[in-house]
Order: C-alpha cells, then sequence, then structure tokens
C-alpha cells in the first residue's frame, strides 16, 4: 500500500509538471496576427451570420496565408487583401441590413478559456471585424501561426490528451 501511495506521489508530480509545460508550449507568441469577429448580438439569427463570416474568412486567410513563413509576411498579405475581406463580408451581409467595421492594428481582445488554456486578455495585433452593434459573444483566432487555419484545412477536432492523465484515471477509477 506505501509503494502505491509513493507511485501515486511520483505520478501525481510528474502530471503536474507535465500540464505546466503543456500549458507553455500552448501560448500564443507575441508575433502572432489573430482575427477577432463581433457579431451584432448574441441572438441565433446573428450569431449565425457571425458563423458565416466565419467561415468565409477562414477559408480566405487559408488560401492566402497556407505558404507564408514569417509574421512580417502575414502582415503585408492580410493588408494588401482588406478589400477581399471586405467583399467576402458584403457578399454575406447583402441582405442583412446592418453595417460592419473592420480594423488592422491592435486590438482588444477579452480573456479566453478554450480547452484548458487561459488566454490573457490584452491588445493584440489583429483583423478586426465587428458586425452591426458588435454587442454578441465573438469569436477569435490566430492567423499567424496558422493555429486556427489549420481547422479550415482538416475538419477534425484537435484534442490535447495526457498520456499520465489517462494512466492515473485507469488506475484510480
Amino acid at each position: 500500500m506505501k509503494k502505491c501511495l509513493i507511485l501515486l506521489l511520483v505520478i501525481s508530480i510528474f502530471y503536474i509538471f507535465i500540464s505546466k509545460s503543456l500549458a507553455k508550449s500552448l501560448t500564443i507568441p507575441d508575433d502572432a496576427v489573430r482575427i477577432r469577429i463581433i457579431p451584432n448580438s448574441n441572438s441565433e439569427y446573428d450569431q449565425m451570420i457571425k458563423g458565416k463570416v466565419r467561415d468565409k474568412l477562414e477559408i480566405t486567410m487559408y488560401d492566402l496565408l497556407k505558404n507564408v513563413k514569417s509574421s512580417d509576411e502575414a502582415r503585408e498579405i492580410i493588408k494588401g487583401n482588406l478589400d477581399l475581406v471586405k467583399n467576402d463580408i458584403d457578399s454575406i451581409l447583402n441582405d442583412v441590413g446592418y453595417d460592419y467595421d473592420i480594423k488592422y492594428g491592435y486590438n482588444y481582445f477579452p480573456l479566453k478559456e478554450y480547452k484548458g488554456v487561459k488566454y490573457e486578455e490584452g491588445y493584440y495585433e489583429s483583423l478586426l471585424v465587428t458586425l452591426g452593434k458588435g454587442e454578441g459573444d465573438n469569436w477569435w483566432c490566430v492567423l499567424f501561426p496558422p493555429l486556427c487555419l489549420i481547422e479550415a484545412d482538416d475538419s477534425d477536432d484537435v484534442e490535447y490528451k495526457s498520456f499520465v492523465e489517462e494512466v492515473i484515471k485507469k488506475y484510480v477509477h
């Protein structure tokens, strides 16, 4: 029994160390370029419109940035294609009846926790799309390095699992 407790303690310490290392490895780089879409409201309709804009811009950005090697190159491509982004949004909002705003620069992002990882609030270099009044729950992701564009190319969700956690669950439960 004593050996089992010692083994459990060692595994727990190892798990804590690995979890902290994994969280650090999921940190977004300082030179990352993000995208944020804020919908008109939280109504089902406005959230659906946000989803359509997101889906369209993910495809467009993937096509534009798929071969980019640096954040400087990504910035130039995004800035040089704002008219294309506007055309994409216009094609979706043509019959919706509200305006939108696009800004490229340092824009505010609220604190977000996603799959156990916290992303700190702050001002980040980004493409910001505000639909209508911009009062709904937003969607955001990283354009470069292409963290969300990978999802646009591959529809399967990425899920990180801890080997140590799986072992602990297997033997403790």
